[in-house]
């Protein structure tokens, strides 16, 4: 069964997923989105929806969050260790 995840607004290019997932686990999007985790993520993490390019925008609640530090793969985590202060 694949694991929940919610994406508060429908501009934002991540989600939060509703349970620990591990590497390869299937993560369903509210809205009908499914991607494959590249990597474990924590409950209440963030999860790129698409491919999101070093310095461009991480959108989440239709805002801007940061930016993204490395090239950051869809299904991969979004946090610190990828993810920088922007503006």
């Amino acid at each position: 069964m694949p694991v929940r995840a919610t994406r508060i607004n429908p501009v934002d290019n991540v989600a939060i997923v509703t349970a620990d997932v591990s590497e390869g686990e299937l993560v369903r999007v509210d809205g009908g989105i499914e991607l494959r985790s590249t990597e474990a993520v924590p409950r209440g993490g963030k999860i790129a929806l698409s491919p999101i390019p070093a310095g461009k925008a991480v959108l989440r609640y239709g805002e801007e969050i940061g930016v993204a530090l490395t090239d950051i793969a869809a299904g991969q985590h979004v946090h610190t260790h990828n993810l920088g202060g922007g503006k």
